[in-house]
């Protein structure tokens, strides 16, 4: 019996499905865009917390050297970390 004031086990679930939801739609992966800074570089948005920004013609090499950036990330694969990986460890925290 639920007693005054009291959430049923029903409203509770609903609660955490919601909440659920919301964080899902929270942590996926937002649209890359692009806009043009005061000083003339170009600014990346969508990747991170904060923009990258590069001159022009940094991006244009960082294009040109793509295959190689491709490459290196095949071959280091097992050394680097994903969004993936820090969740676990902070639900690893939390249950702790």
């Amino acid at each position: 019996m639920s007693q005054p004031n009291q959430p049923t086990y029903e409203q509770l679930k609903a609660r955490l499905e919601a909440a659920e939801k919301a964080l899902a739609v929270k942590n996926a992966p937002r649209a890359i865009s692009f806009k043009v800074s005061e000083k003339g570089a170009v600014s990346a948005y969508g990747l991170g917390r904060f923009p990258v920004t590069l001159y022009g013609e940094q991006w244009a090499r960082l294009c040109d050297a793509m295959p190689a950036l491709k490459e290196f990330i095949a071959a280091h694969a097992s050394e680097l970390s994903t969004k993936a990986d820090k969740a676990a460890v902070v639900a690893a925290e939390v249950k702790a």
